[in-house]
């Protein structure tokens, strides 16, 4: 009785294996490290924290300063988490001076933020997730992003703020 409770509905009522099938799907598997890459992909962009960062930087290019305020945390924890990002070649950085800006890696960052986003919104009630206008934001041609210039500089100093 108790395995009738437990009754996996996943799974088929009679066993069949076509062996044709499987033989010919096996050798079109991902490789070991491909699988093992990719999920260490998901694993990194499975944080909220992280995925705020990601959707600030792809509206345009940021320092880590306006990436906390934007977010809400201290710079300490935004660098942490841009170590991560940058680790896995999700965001990159650019020096302009004593300045360094962040920005997503590649397209293929944004196709993903795209693609997910875009399952969110069909799977949610339109209300409760905004529209995403990071997307429309971006050069299709050149696949840039805006860049926003400081004018800020540190009060007395005329050095730019870092």
């Amino acid at each position: 009785m108790f395995n009738n409770m437990l009754k996996d509905t996943d799974t088929c009522d009679v066993f069949h294996l076509d062996p044709a099938k499987v033989t010919a799907l096996k050798r079109t598997l991902l490789a070991e490290t491909t699988v093992s890459a990719l999920a260490e992909t998901f694993k990194v962009l499975g944080d909220p924290t992280r995925v705020r960062i990601l959707d600030a930087i792809t509206r345009c290019e940021l320092c880590v300063c306006d990436i906390a305020r934007l977010v809400g945390l201290s710079e300490s924890a935004v660098s942490h988490q841009l170590r991560i990002l940058r680790g896995m070649r999700l965001v990159r950085q650019r020096r302009a001076g004593r300045m360094v800006f962040y920005a997503l890696d590649d397209q293929h960052i944004v196709h993903l933020f795209e693609q997910g986003l875009s399952h969110v919104q069909e799977r949610t009630p339109a209300a409760s997730v905004p529209p995403g206008p990071a997307w429309s934001r971006r050069s299709p041609a050149s696949g840039s992003h805006q860049v926003r210039v400081r004018q800020t500089a540190n009060a007395g100093t005329g050095r730019p703020r870092t």
